[in-house]
């Protein structure tokens, strides 16, 4: 966990889950007067609302993933393995229960205390406040292993326990006494329901019967019978209609009349998978319902013939994604192909920004007919596809490839669905050839054109909006093996294509000719285009991967250090980064300018797709048998990271996947001691010694020396500054040109209101230092005294310099060597040139007449030609080139 704090990327959150195989718990909130939903996603409790299935609340993770769930008024309990936990607030772990040596499979809250059974047929009654158990009931498995648990209403302190022998008991909890054994029927008992009705029980049995029984008088009042093997749950409506609810392993759902004792209706595929839990909101037509397909369903009962329609809904992906994409340029949705078929859009932003854009089908029609479960019309799961928003609200703007299949299909993100065309070249029109099979596409970036490479080395172009073949690239196939990847340009000149064979060709948009051929080292195995920059990735299959620019046809960066097959590719908006993943569990990211590998970190399941946001923000990983989305956020953007180069030998760590919640960043605050390789790095004063360097001043200190009268002349004031009637008092300052105030000791000893002339001709600390520099030789001190100066002090400071201002010869001499040591050094090129210049126009007289100063300043002549001579051909050259680039055509 240590390397999630010091990466590039942080865990962030998931995206597209929803749903899992425990059943979710329908709580009643009094003060909100809401129903609140509560489902089990992976290690953490989802709470939704169901007014608009909204989230509203994300508990924290568990170590493992949660395998039994419920709640009550106050807490909702969630277990794992054989422990035991509550979360308070929908959020805050406050309770764990540890004493079970079995997995825990059946939960049931009981007033101020839970119970749990386990595997291993072990009943504990856990006291909620204390932890403590109050009571642990043993049952022998062979005679009484315990499937459903149950507390009927009104039946204080009483449990109603089913077996998978097939009988039922029902015991006191206070006094541990069994009350009373049911002989039940012979059938595994998978599921028990409170009806209603006091005393009545709904109990759903391994063979698909429904037993609605009196357990006062041990009388069986109905019994019903549905055809698709065992009951998974059971629920009644309690707005007053009798109708009763059973849910099946193949995700049909049957209803029953109560009254009329008969089969009312069905609603098949209600769900992908089974049935997990099946709840109807008390006093509505309304029904909740959840599998292991991801998918989360509020049905309304409000049409003829009894039947639901769903009203509500979140739904993922129910088997694992294999292709994601950012769709667009605000990085706010992300296509996802699945293995379910489906082709999914996930917003980053909102759930309810989610869609699915539905299943490929051969004939829609048909498919709709048929239903889902015989639907022999559906296409196999989408391998690749490309997408484009210049033109979707005019026609499709997605293009897909099939697992094995030779048509191409066509999506409109607009209208959610499949898009008017399929694409197949025209020789396949009447049959269907299965050893061919269309491999790679790509859609141009103005989305009037698909490109698709074949199996066979055949690259066709067709148009989006009519679908209309416009040619193929070669003169039969374009390569000799199959096509592993075909990107084209952003100004849709030129077509890249790869073939299995290992060549790369460049091919002219629109003449189809072939412009180069380069040989590559080995067979490639999939191809990615960064438009913007021109820059083409190449993952190879003997695991290396190597960077080609399409304006120099030239590989220009080769990378290698994965150990497995290279799944997927991903550049950085900025095309700085190229960030891949492979089957070695790793997801590695390589600093394209220095050609190194700035970052490596390990998943515990492979990552089979990639993508970055167009605003850098976040990258998106999809995983071998996980149905998630997962976002990492690019901690670059927020933080200090080193993007310095990894050592050979360096050990990536494994990083957990995102959780649903948004991660903090693992507190990164508090490992904050700056390492070596994370202390910012700061400028030295000169880069080098034969650069001409500036100094940091801003201008207004130096750059109006020359001016300084005419700029006093005009803010002179027009009237004399007023002098108050009376000032409240006066402290005393030392005369000089810093003012310094009088100790008060010093002014018992100054009696004479008489001004001594003296004092006035004192030297100030600029002159003094200066004096001493002529025999040091060091004019950092001086210097740094005038940097420090306001322009007024400086022309003040360079008057008392000549003798009649309080100076001396020796004083000038040493200030021109003080500007000579500037002009050696290269430093504070600015300020030695604003300071010279205001000193000739002080003292320029003087200067004239001293043989000293005039050798001096003829030295300092030479030196200013030397570097300005220098610089000013630098100057020259650069705006040369400016202005060629300004108005050459290029």
């Amino acid at each position: 966990m240590a390397r999630e704090g010091a990466g590039l990327f942080a865990a962030f959150r998931v995206l597209g889950r929803f749903s899992g195989h425990v059943p979710h718990v329908l709580r009643y909130h009094g003060r909100h007067r809401e129903f609140y939903l509560a489902v089990a996603i992976g290690r953490s409790v989802h709470t939704y609302n169901v007014k608009k299935l909204g989230i509203v609340a994300v508990s924290n993770t568990l170590p493992q993933d949660i395998t039994c769930l419920a709640a009550d008024r106050m807490l909702i309990f969630a277990s794992y393995d054989n422990i035991l936990h509550a979360f308070a607030r929908n959020k805050e772990l406050v309770h764990t229960y540890e004493g079970h040596k079995a997995k825990i499979h059946l939960l049931q809250p009981f007033g101020d205390h839970v119970i749990s059974v386990d595997v291993d047929n072990v009943l504990i009654v856990w006291n909620i406040q204390s932890e403590e158990e109050y009571l642990q009931i043993d049952f022998d498995k062979a005679a009484f292993a315990v499937s459903a648990l149950l507390h009927p209403s009104t039946y204080l302190n009483k449990i109603l326990l089913g077996s998978e022998q097939g009988t039922l008991q029902l015991w006191n909890i206070r006094s541990n006494k069994l009350l009373y054994s049911f002989p039940g029927w012979g059938l595994a008992v998978t599921t028990l329901e409170q009806a209603p009705a006091v005393d009545v029980v709904a109990v759903g049995l391994v063979s698909g019967h429904i037993i609605v029984h009196n357990i006062k008088f041990d009388e069986t009042l109905m019994k019903f019978q549905q055809d698709w093997g065992p009951i998974t749950a059971i629920s009644f409506r309690t707005d007053g209609h009798p109708v009763m609810a059973a849910g099946s392993p193949v995700g049909h759902i049957a209803l029953w009349d109560l009254e009329e004792k008969k089969l009312m209706c069905q609603m098949q595929d209600a769900h992908s998978t089974a049935i997990a839990g099946m709840t109807f909101v008390p006093g509505e037509p309304l029904l909740i319902t959840n599998g292991a397909d991801n998918a989360l369903r509020v049905w309304i009962f409000d049409g003829p013939g009894g039947t639901g329609r769903v009203l509500r809904s979140r739904m993922g992906h129910s088997a694992p994604p294999t292709k994601i994409r950012y769709h667009g340029q605000n990085g706010e949705q992300i296509l996802s192909a699945g293995q379910d078929g489906t082709l999914q859009s996930f917003s980053t932003v909102h759930e309810k920004f989610n869609k699915s854009l539905g299943r490929g089908s051969i004939n829609k029609k048909k498919s709709k007919k048929k239903g889902l479960k015989l639907d022999t019309m559906a296409l196999p799961p989408i391998t690749a596809f490309a997408s484009e928003v210049a033109h979707q609200s005019d026609w499709d703007g997605i293009v897909a490839c099939h697992q094995g299949y030779i048509t191409c299909t066509t999506w409109n993100y607009q209208k959610t669905s499949m898009g008017a065309h399929k694409l197949r070249p025209e020789e396949f029109s009447k049959h269907k050839p299965i050893d061919i099979y269309a491999t790679a596409v790509d859609i141009t970036s103005c989305g009037n054109f698909a490109v698709i490479g074949m199996s066979t080395g055949q690259v066709d172009v067709y148009n989006m909006q009519s679908g209309i073949h416009r040619g193929h690239y070669g003169k039969e196939t374009a390569h000799e093996g199959a096509i592993r990847g075909v990107a084209v340009d952003g100004l849709n000149q030129l077509v890249i294509t790869a073939g299995s064979e290992g060549l790369i060709k460049f091919w002219k948009f629109k003449m189809k000719d072939l412009v180069y051929s380069t040989e590559l080292s080995s067979s490639p195995s999939g191809i990615l285009l960064h438009r913007d920059s021109g820059i083409l990735g190449i993952a190879f299959d003997d695991f290396t991967i190597s960077v080609l620019d399409i304006e120099t046809r030239k590989i220009v960066r080769t990378f290698s250090g994965h150990h497995g097959r290279i799944n997927d590719m991903t550049f950085s908006p900025d095309g700085r980064w190229l960030i891949t993943s492979s089957m070695d569990c790793s997801i590695k990211t390589w600093d394209l300018p220095s050609g190194c590998l700035i970052d490596c970190f390990l998943v515990d399941s492979a990552a089979v797709s990639l993508t970055m946001s167009p605003t850098g923000d976040f990258l998106a990983s999809a995983h071998v048998d996980d149905l998630g989305i997962y976002l990492w956020s690019n901690r670059s953007l927020y933080s200090l990271v080193s993007l310095r180069p990894l050592p050979a030998d360096y050990e990536p760590s494994l990083v957990t996947l995102p959780s649903t919640c948004p991660m903090q960043d693992m507190d990164v605050s508090g490992d904050e001691e700056p390492c070596d390789e994370m202390i910012e790095y700061v400028s030295p004063e000169q880069l080098g010694e034969q650069l001409v360097t500036l100094s940091l001043l801003p201008e207004s200190r130096w750059k109006n020396l020359l001016n300084l009268d005419i700029i006093k002349k005009k803010n002179k004031p027009r009237e004399p500054p007023k002098v108050p009637k009376s000032a409240p008092f006066f402290i005393p300052t030392l005369p000089g040109l810093i003012p310094r105030y009088i100790p008060p000791e010093e002014e018992n000893d100054t009696q004479s209101k008489v001004v001594n002339l003296g004092i006035l001709a004192q030297k100030s600390d600029f002159c003094i230092h200066l004096e001493e520099a002529l025999s040091t030789n060091e004019y950092n001190t001086p210097l740094d005294l005038l940097k420090s100066l306001g322009p007024s002090n400086i022309e003040v400071e360079l008057r008392g310099l000549a003798p009649e201002g309080g100076g001396s010869m020796e004083v000038m001499l040493s200030f021109l060597r003080m500007i000579g040591m500037m002009l050696n050094k290269k430093h504070n090129f600015e300020l030695a040139q604003a300071y010279l210049a205001l000193f000739l126009k002080l003292h320029l007289k003087i200067l004239s007449s001293e043989p000293k100063l005039l050798e001096e300043i003829s030295k300092l002549s030479m030196q200013l030609e030397e570097t300005w001579v220098h610089l000013r051909a630098l100057f020259n050259q650069s705006l040369c080139v400016l202005t060629y680039m300004k108005s050459a055509l290029l």
